[in-house]
């Protein structure tokens, strides 16, 4: 290993349960001797990529590594990162993917993706307004959503846009819980009737939620060979999605030895 490599190597250390390390720490985990992780640790000290805080002197994250986080989000935000994402989730399933992210309290569709493989599909209209209650996107956001903003949605008058959309809040909260201990969301015919939808959450640097990766299939095609193979994909391809804008799952998301 070279000596910028090593030098990157101790940055993978640092996540949300370890934002600061102590050299020895560092020397620890690494494996390396002392005075090697302090020689490094200056030059990424000198180039601003960690600095030092509190009367430990423990390291954490510097303001460069920010600077290229902004000019990776930059470079390559979230919709031109998902395109290859849907495309493969839609080849591997046969059905229509998409991805909806959440602005403000709206869930807007942002972008979709069709397989050839069936000339019957669910259609999608980028930018459309989702509902929360009545589409597994949007439950998917408001399972892992502050539970003060999915209190305000579950306050509002919901409507049903098809006789099987479930309008009952205490319904919606018991699905909620299920949802996160499943980490995944299901609605048959909630928001459009014959259509059975699965969707995964996805989490910023923060571990917040910021939208939903959906796969929507006519539910007459919904084979119980389907009902595993969707699922399945649908986690590697948000925890793909969520690892390539820089994302991380909250602690408690249930993980899957498949994703």
């Amino acid at each position: 290993m070279g000596t910028v490599s090593k030098a990157l190597s101790l940055l993978t250390f640092f996540n949300h349960g370890r934002t600061g390390i102590g050299l020895s720490d560092l020397t620890r985990l690494s494996g390396m001797n002392k005075a090697t992780v302090y020689r490094l640790m200056n030059e990424l000290q000198e180039s601003g990529f960690v600095e030092q805080t509190g009367s430990d002197r423990s390291y954490r994250l510097g303001p460069q590594v920010l600077r290229l986080a902004a000019l990776r989000e930059a470079a390559v935000p979230i919709l031109s990162v998902s395109r290859q994402v849907l495309r493969d989730l839609s080849d591997e399933t046969g059905e229509t993917s998409h991805l909806s992210l959440l602005q403000g309290s709206q869930l807007n569709s942002l972008s979709h993706a069709y397989s050839p493989r069936n000339a019957t599909r669910v259609m999608m209209e980028d930018a459309k307004v989702l509902t929360f209650h009545g589409t597994s996107s949007g439950m998917a956001v408001l399972a892992y959503a502050e539970p003060d903003f999915a209190e305000t949605i579950l306050s509002q008058p919901l409507g049903a846009r098809t006789p099987e959309t479930i309008t009952d809040p205490q319904k919606i909260r018991a699905q909620l819980a299920g949802i996160r201990k499943s980490g995944i969301a299901v609605s048959v015919g909630g928001f459009e009737e014959d259509v059975h939808s699965h969707a995964v959450p996805v989490f910023d640097p923060d571990r917040k939620v910021i939208g939903a990766l959906a796969v929507a299939a006519p539910a007459s095609r919904m084979t119980a060979e389907q009902k595993q193979l969707i699922p399945a994909a649908l986690r590697r391809a948000g925890a793909t999605l969520t690892h390539r804008i820089g994302g991380s799952a909250p602690a408690d998301y249930p993980q899957d030895e498949t994703a």
